[in-house]
């Protein structure tokens, strides 16, 4: 039998935002929907990190089954992944609060994203400052050998491995030292309207696809998406930063090689790549689509996964939680 070590286990998740964009889709849930197949996974809704900024409890509700129908209809499959809510299993706080006493003020301080939400005027709340260290609970619970993250999350992931180190160091060999996994192309998709930014629904309606967008939306998108000076469709994400994320979301909805779409379209424009982009965006998405109006149209399908996941999330957290418990001491 294998040991804890060498087993493969994916953890990954995100915030329970309403619907996905196809930024989400192209830097994180296609590769949890490969790696589904060789690795235990647990993908939590991370609702509890949602309220680190002000919520409506009615919209919350609605958007935590919105990203679990979103999860399922891009191609997770309940029997192979657990899919749960972050705050069904108890744990994740339990084990952030143990965490807590091994994290320094100054690494808190120096976390990017924080100072960035402080920038645009987030009011500056525990919750916030502190949420790396929930982040960390949440992955070394599980105990997994890769998370697969989005480029922005990477400094939380560098914490998490130190505090992991650390617990190690300090109590015996307890945590696996997670590894960050990241696309080899797409793992930063930009904002449509500016390619200084991530693709976010913080920014205008026009910066993102959504997953759920109907055909007219995502041909306006990508009709008014910003282009570089010139014609050429030529990948090159320092001189050539918008049309080179276009060309990227082109590789990652058709699977062409961005060699090959350079050549497909050497002799065209950017008003003609922008058409055939928004067709191969459309066309990836419809059946897409229609599998999450299925399942927001029976949710209680939905509620029933989410509850099987926190089954499977609850024994493999409780388990941990009691070794982390008896080994700094509790009893």
């Amino acid at each position: 039998m294998k040991s804890e070590t060498q087993k493969k286990i994916l953890l990954s998740g995100a915030k329970p935002s309403g619907e996905l964009h196809i930024g989400n889709y192209i830097g994180a849930v296609k590769q949890w929907v490969a790696l589904q197949e060789t690795h235990e996974t647990f993908v939590p809704i991370v609702d509890l990190h949602a309220l680190t900024e002000p919520q409506d409890p009615a919209k919350l509700r609605e958007q935590i089954i919105a990203t679990a129908a979103d999860y399922v209809a891009l191609g997770l499959d309940p029997a192979k992944a657990a899919i749960f809510l972050q705050s069904a299993v108890p744990e994740h706080t339990q084990l952030m609060w143990i965490l807590n006493t091994l994290t320094s003020v100054g690494d808190l301080e120096r976390m990017v994203v924080y100072k960035e939400k402080i920038t645009e005027g987030k009011q500056a709340l525990a919750g916030l400052f502190t949420y790396p260290v929930l982040m960390a609970a949440d992955i070394l619970l599980y105990k997994p050998t890769v998370v697969p993250v989005g480029e922005d999350q990477r400094q939380h992931v560098e914490l998490t491995r130190t505090l992991a180190h650390k617990f190690n160091k300090r109590f015996g060999q307890t945590f696996p030292i997670p590894k960050e996994l990241h696309p080899e192309a797409g793992k930063k998709i930009l904002s449509l309207q500016d390619p200084t930014k991530k693709m976010s629904k913080s920014h205008s309606s026009l910066s993102y696809i959504a997953i759920a967008d109907s055909s007219e939306k995502i041909r306006q998108k990508i009709k008014s998406a910003v282009t570089d000076s010139g014609n050429a469709i030529k990948h090159d994400p320092i001189t050539k930063p918008a049309i080179s994320n276009l060309i990227t979301i082109y590789h990652a909805f058709s699977g062409k090689e961005i060699k090959q779409i350079e050549k497909d379209f050497t002799n065209t424009n950017y008003k003609n790549f922008k058409e055939a982009l928004a067709e191969v965006v459309i066309e990836k998405l419809k059946p897409i689509q229609e599998k999450r109006k299925d399942l927001l149209e029976h949710k209680q399908k939905l509620i029933d996964i989410l509850e099987e996941g926190a089954e499977k999330a609850n024994a493999k957290a409780s388990e941990t939680l009691r070794e982390v418990y008896s080994k700094v001491g509790l009893m």
